[in-house]
């Protein structure tokens, strides 16, 4: 079973940058990738994704202000995250969409205005 483990969050003010990380514990080399987050009340939701291949997708809210980026050899996905506005507070999660492992515990992000 691959663990991850999800790091880089903080507080920040609005405008303000931040770089999450994703490591696992295994081989991720071969699986689709994504960065999810869940505010309080709401939802968990996909917010990038990136396949094996490179070609990845964002929600539309992220979009022109996220990248998603992976290191195969190092099994680490990465998330700068800029521009951030306080709808962006949530803890960020790490998993692989086509079978998902056991959650890590998140990092958590709160923006300030």
């Amino acid at each position: 079973q691959v663990q991850l483990v999800e790091s880089g969050g903080g507080l920040v003010q609005a405008g303000g940058s931040l770089s999450l990380s994703c490591a696992a514990s295994g081989s991720i080399g071969t699986k689709i990738m994504g960065w999810y987050r869940q505010a309080p009340g709401k939802q968990r939701e996909l917010v990038a994704r990136i396949t094996p291949g490179g070609t990845i997708n964002y929600a539309d809210s992220v979009k022109g202000r996220f990248i998603i980026s992976r290191d195969n050899t190092k099994n680490t996905v990465s998330l700068q995250m800029n521009s951030l506005k306080p709808e962006d507070t949530a803890v960020y999660y790490c998993n692989t969409p086509t079978t998902f492992y056991a959650w890590g515990q998140g990092t958590l992000v709160t923006v300030s205005s």
